[in-house]
């Protein structure tokens, strides 16, 4: 881009203080410098030998039951927020015969596991805890703490009798559908022999821990967990506080994403000394709790919460709102991140702008954003170096973004000591502690906040495999890609429904949102399936094959990729080795966003010929 253009686009925005090409440079800096040959092979999931970090801790040793043969009209695999949704959805359609099976003990999903001190959800409680319009619930708090999310799922399967029939503590082998008599033939490492109609797959990212690779993991003599498996019988305390067995030890937290802004300043308030190490820096925008005033929102008002839900992600799509019901960080941040229009650049370039030119004028928004993110680093934290070290140096949506109100200011406090890896991350494990650079820090207790397994694939998600007509393995079947309709169907596998955010679905930044709507579909699809007298469904081969290309074609994708690439490694990138727009996180799905995706399922439900599908009535054959 020449001299020129660069000037008139920067007065075209307002102009800056700062040297757009300089801060570019520094981002790529930062980034070459996180970069690690190994790439998402870094990690290691929570198996083997490492198995004990993936231990249940909230049930009973020891449990026991019988195996159990018996027929179910539906199946739901998964008990988190998308295996709610879909069961209560399913109940308000008649459905009343419906099992769902989980590993854990009970429902609730990553809020079931997730039980660490200071957790809360990101996004509204208004709008992303489910079904609050249907249980008459409001939230104590505007970002619902911990205890309470667990409550509200537990609320919903109870209110819509999802315990009945439950399985908990229980792993499906294997599942087989059986062309013969259209059902699917399910068997679970309880030596269970279960039927079924419908089966749905609810399988969430959020439920399998991993670990960094590091040498002498093993090693370590102290003790140490993982957040989604916290440990209250060695720190004290529970989700509130209290974490008194702290109080004469010296803790370390690995990580400093979303969990460890929450986990570190419920920690720093009662160690001995805490050390927390960092590989990169989070973005930490104000989260600004508080608690639900008592007419904060009209519970009596019908199709509130939805109505709420769609203000909030069409916002964050670009769409205009009369007014925005949310008023949060997240909206903010991406009403201060938008560009002004191609025609309004083409009127100050006298011609079309070209694709470089457009990305230079949204860098340029991107960098104010980021800007004020790093000053509110310089404004709350005391110590300048350890300011400078929690500057986050990447565009802001290269990972989530993050919000808190005490994560900075826990670095003030005299027992909190951050360790910044400089990109690099921790070298290895000793017998007792970690060690950076050379340099060995000795510590008692050792808290992963390292996450979860979010770069694998759907079938590795499942940890079973599943096999559909002619016994054709769903992994064989997507080989050389993940194939569906809309998202949630496959052919080759009759009466299967896959929710979730898998590829080819929407991506949306409230995943509850996008959940219900999917819960909503696959309900329709119930209904229909009774009212018709359908015995068996399944989209096309053809109208498989339209959707994909439809979805491959789409030009978000490769913007994606071209956005990730210049990105700091994190899982959204496959650690910065991201080849296609498939290997993105957000990449291989529904083009056009998570609003028109939502419409395009509900003009589907509409048209009502199910359209894309091939069907077969009790009394007729495939048609």
């Amino acid at each position: 881009m020449d001299e020129t253009t660069k000037q008139l686009l920067l007065e075209l925005v307002g102009g800056r203080d700062y040297d757009p090409d300089t801060l570019k440079r520094k981002y790529a800096q930062e980034r070459g410098g996180r970069l690690r040959p190994e790439g998402s092979a870094q990690y290691v999931a929570t198996k083997g030998l490492f198995k004990n970090f993936s231990r249940d801790p909230w049930v009973p040793v020891g449990f026991k039951r019988e195996p159990i043969n018996q027929h179910t009209e539906v199946i739901i695999v998964g008990g988190g927020l998308g295996g709610l949704e879909a069961g209560a959805r399913l109940h308000e359609a008649g459905c009343r015969d419906i099992r769902v099976i989980d590993i854990a003990g009970d429902f609730g999903g990553t809020w079931y596991w997730n039980r660490y001190p200071g957790l809360m959800c990101d996004i509204e409680a208004y709008i992303y805890l489910p079904m609050l319009e249907e249980l008459a619930y409001a939230p104590k708090h505007r970002y619902s703490y911990g205890p309470e999310l667990l409550d509200v799922c537990q609320r919903i399967g109870r209110r819509y009798g999802l315990y009945d029939k439950a399985l908990f503590q229980t792993t499906i082998s294997t599942a087989r559908w059986d062309d013969a008599q259209s059902r699917w033939n399910i068997e679970t490492n309880w030596g269970d022999r279960l039927t079924c109609d419908m089966f749905l797959l609810a399988c969430g990212r959020q439920s399998l821990p991993k670990l960094p690779s590091l040498p002498g993991i093993d090693k370590f003599a102290g003790h140490a967990f993982h957040t989604s498996r916290w440990d209250y019988v060695y720190t004290g305390g529970d989700e509130y506080g209290s974490l008194t067995g702290l109080a004469d030890k010296r803790v370390a937290v690995i990580g400093t994403g979303a969990t460890a802004l929450q986990v570190v300043p419920a920690v720093a308030k009662y160690a001995k000394e805490l050390l927390v190490f960092q590989r990169t820096p989070s973005t930490v925008n104000v989260r600004g709790q508080r608690e639900t005033p008592p007419d904060h929102v009209d519970l009596t008002r019908p199709g509130w919460q939805r109505e709420r839900r769609f203000n909030f992600q069409s916002l964050l799509s670009g769409i205009a709102q009369n007014r925005d019901h949310v008023n949060d960080s997240w909206t903010q941040f991406t009403a201060a991140l938008a560009p002004p229009k191609a025609e309004v650049v083409a009127a100050k370039l006298g011609r079309e702008p070209t694709k470089a030119e457009l990305k230079f004028v949204a860098e340029l928004y991107d960098y104010d954003v980021m800007n004020s993110l790093r000053a509110r680093v310089d404004n709350v934290v005391k110590d300048p170096a350890t300011a400078e070290l929690l500057k986050p140096w990447y565009r802001l949506l290269c990972k989530r973004p993050g919000f808190h109100d005490e994560y900075l200011e826990a670095f003030n406090l005299p027992n909190v000591k951050l360790v910044d890896t400089g990109g690099r991350g921790v070298q290895q494990l000793s017998e007792k502690g970690i060690v950076v650079d050379g340099v060995e820090h000795p510590v008692d207790c050792l808290i992963f906040a390292t996450g979860f397994e979010a770069g694998i694939s759907y079938t590795e998600l499942l940890g079973f495999e599943i096999y559909g007509r002619n016994g054709v393995a769903l992994s064989e079947h997507w080989r050389t890609g993940v194939r569906t309709l809309h998202g949630l169907t496959t052919d080759g596998f009759p009466n299967c429904i896959l929710m979730g955010g898998n590829q080819q679905s929407a991506t949306a930044a409230n995943t509850a949102h996008l959940l219900d709507e999917q819960a909503r579909h696959v309900a329709y699809i119930y209904r229909t399936m009774r009212a018709r007298g359908i015995r068996r469904f399944e989209p096309s081969v053809e109208a498989v094959d339209a959707y994909v290309r439809s979805v491959r074609a789409a030009p978000v994708n490769e913007t994606l990729l071209d956005f990730y690439l210049d990105c700091t490694p994190s899982y959204f990138n496959m650690e910065g080795r991201a080849q296609k727009s498939e290997d993105i996180f957000f990449g291989g799905r529904y083009g056009d966003g998570p609003i028109p995706f939502f419409n395009m399922l509900l003009a589907w439900q509409a048209e009502g010929s199910m359209a894309g599908f091939v069907v077969e009535n009790a009394d007729t054959s495939l048609q």
